[in-house]
């Protein structure tokens, strides 16, 4: 869930939900031996990644419940699950909820813009967790999630990674389609990974534009997508006088982050702004990288001439 805030409301509850008051106050064990026969939660925000997880975790053999918030996620699709529709601030009264469901185990996924505290309509159950919510938001996005992510589970639930419940939807080790990186091409890669190492320290952005050892761009709060798109503005504007097919797009995840939360991804978009900004291709964390739409992505990378290749996670051999 990407530079967000998952605690929820529902307009027009104002009474509040006294229904966990007790479990704010003392935190609970959080459940090891959940049922696979009990539902999955899934808090979902934009995007195509929610639908993606849930139908994997289907395939399974598992049910899902989508927890869909209001202004976010796509009412089109997620019509054809079981869900709830919720809105940010209402944390007890997603409590109720999961607790009718049923559901113990969460996945937090989809993209939200972070909100400011102020913005929200708090009721009961969020009130009850404003210490744990005060200090989450004095940070940057992988602070404020894992400090989200431990309001849950003071609630008793278990939050679980995308990649944990659905690892079929991360970047394999290798090129995706039928391009791979040149030997400068692979330079640059290298000197991207560094860099985002570098950076995690400081809870910034997981992505870079790297041309010639070059640092052409940093991801902070504006995303991958603007990102892609101030590069190609350079270009537009003279700014960068390179000729098209140099430089590479490099995501990776922080550096010990709490990969339940805000996984790097790509899909088909990112594809079509790396090829806009005239890059020549794209690399990931393999197994730590998020695909939604791998067959559109591979489609859209081939017909551009972009490469699209999965390097091994560093962290998994640490």
């Amino acid at each position: 869930m990407t530079a967000s805030n998952p605690m929820l409301s529902s307009p027009g509850d104002a009474r509040g939900d006294m229904s966990r008051e007790g479990r704010a106050d003392t935190p609970t064990d959080t459940p090891t031996d959940t049922p696979t026969d009990t539902p999955l939660g899934i808090i979902c925000g934009s995007g195509t990644v929610p639908y993606a997880v849930a139908d994997a975790v289907m395939r399974r053999g598992r049910p899902v419940v989508l927890f869909a918030l209001r202004g976010w996620a796509n009412a089109a699709v997620v019509g054809a699950y079981s869900h709830h529709w919720i809105a940010l601030g209402q944390f007890g009264r997603f409590c109720r909820l999961a607790d009718a469901e049923r559901c113990r185990d969460l996945v937090l996924v989809g993209g939200l813009i972070r909100p400011s505290i102020m913005q929200l309509r708090l009721d009961w159950g969020t009130l009850m967790q404003m210490a744990i919510i005060v200090r989450s938001f004095r940070g940057g996005d992988d602070h404020l999630l894992s400090g989200i992510g431990r309001m849950f589970e003071s609630a008793g639930f278990r939050v679980i990674g995308a990649h944990e419940v659905a690892p079929e939807i991360t970047v394999p080790v290798g090129a995706l389609g039928r391009l791979r990186p040149d030997a400068a091409a692979e330079d640059d890669i290298g000197h991207g990974f560094a860099l985002l190492g570098a950076t995690s320290a400081f809870d910034v952005g997981q992505a870079a534009v790297i041309a010639g050892h070059r640092v052409l761009a940093i991801e902070a709060a504006e995303g991958t997508d603007a990102m892609l798109d101030r590069i190609t503005a350079m270009r537009d504007t003279g700014r960068i006088t390179l000729p098209a097919g140099v430089g590479v797009l490099v995501k990776a995840p922080k550096c010990r982050q709490d990969r339940r939360f805000d996984l790097p991804s790509i899909g088909p978009g990112t594809a079509t702004r790396a090829a806009r900004a005239g890059l020549a291709g794209i690399a990931v964390v393999a197994g730590a990288t998020i695909v939604a739409e791998p067959q559109r992505l591979v489609e859209v990378a081939d017909r551009a001439g972009l490469f699209v290749v999965g390097h091994p996670d560093p962290e998994a051999s640490a």
